[in-house]
């Protein structure tokens, strides 16, 4: 997220650039239209810093960064103005901030974001499209509006999270700042929280929240549709160190099998990559054993959930634990052969 942002507030800036900012927002002399430069270009006016940080909405420092990125790809951003100003220098063609990949990659992430988890996306992915279009290349420009013209978005459907919320986490993890939250457990259980939050997590359907508990003095993973956040946040914290070097592996199994009451270990009689094709993020965590064998360790709110899970994967199996999933794989089987027998 914080890429995608970061790439659209570059092409706002060259866009603004490149526009004719109002009188009160120029560092130049706002009566002045008749500048040239060498080259008998009209010479642009000078954007104020604070100007171009306020419709940016961002700090002037910040701004400043997203300056030197412009300049280091090719563009020529000058400083000028009695106060410092900005302004983009004209004549010549201007270099392509994104590849067609890189493009191309942005206007499928803004399509994914539509219709999807984050509420209130729609329109905000829209305003970003129009802007990155604005400010393209005409060749990458049409490239990119084929994309956008003959994509449509299926909504994912479920719970969603406001946006206020994801910054609102994210800046309390960047910032080490403890959360106070309600949250309703997947049984539907609500409680209060304490947590110090450290990572955040997006497995396409769902937001996930790393943080340690401080009533449970322990790591967990929280989904965050199901928090409710109380202000203001608690006091900073020292960052822990995270509780796995793998933390996308330590999340998946947190999401997967230690929320849940069962829990099962199966033998995969299939390559890793093969079984991995088959296994989302939520599903399970996978442990590669050799070139045709892997460990699947899952869980479920109840053993005909697990067993049905394992026969829709389509792959050989033995279930290594619990128990009673074996016992009611072999009644689901006895059941399954009367059935095809007529």
């Amino acid at each position: 997220m914080d890429s995608l942002e970061s790439t659209t507030r570059l092409l706002r800036l060259l866009s603004l650039l490149q526009s004719r900012p109002e009188p009160h927002e120029r560092a130049d002399d706002p009566d002045r239209t008749d500048r040239t430069d060498p080259a008998g270009h009209p010479e642009p006016p000078v954007w104020t810093g604070p100007h171009l940080a306020a419709r940016l909405g961002v700090s002037p420092r910040t701004l400043r960064r997203d300056v030197r990125r412009l300049r280091d790809a090719g563009y020529h951003v000058r400083t000028a103005g009695s106060s410092g100003g900005y302004r983009l220098d004209p004549g010549g063609p201007l270099p392509p901030l994104l590849d067609h990949d890189e493009a191309a990659a942005i206007v499928s992430g803004l399509r994914t974001a539509v219709g999807g988890t984050v509420a209130g996306i729609e329109a905000t992915s829209a305003r970003a499209l129009a802007k990155l279009e604005q400010a393209l290349p005409t060749g990458l420009r049409q490239d990119v509006g084929a994309l956008d013209a003959v994509t449509v978005t299926l909504p994912v459907g479920g719970e969603t999270v406001a946006p206020a919320d994801l910054s609102t986490i994210a800046t309390a993890c960047r910032s080490a700042e403890t959360l106070r939250f309600d949250y309703r457990t997947h049984d539907g259980r609500e409680g209060t929280r304490s947590a110090q939050p450290h990572r955040l997590a997006c497995t396409g359907r769902r937001w996930y929240l790393l943080a340690w508990d401080l009533d449970r003095d322990d790591w967990r993973t929280y989904r965050v549709d199901r928090i409710r956040l109380r202000t203001p946040n608690g006091p900073r914290f020292e960052p822990r160190p995270l509780p796995d070097e793998d933390v996308v592996a330590y999340m998946s199994a947190g999401i997967s099998t230690r929320a849940y009451p069962h829990r099962a270990s199966v033998l995969l009689r299939a390559a890793p990559e093969v079984a991995a094709a088959r296994i989302g993020a939520t599903d399970g965590v996978l442990a590669t054993i050799d070139a045709n064998t892997c460990r699947l360790t899952t869980g479920s709110s109840s053993i005909d959930t697990l067993a049905f899970r394992l026969a829709l994967l389509d792959l050989d199996f033995t279930v290594e634990s619990p128990p009673e999933l074996v016992s009611r794989i072999a009644e689901l089987g006895r059941r399954w052969t009367r059935a095809a027998a007529g």
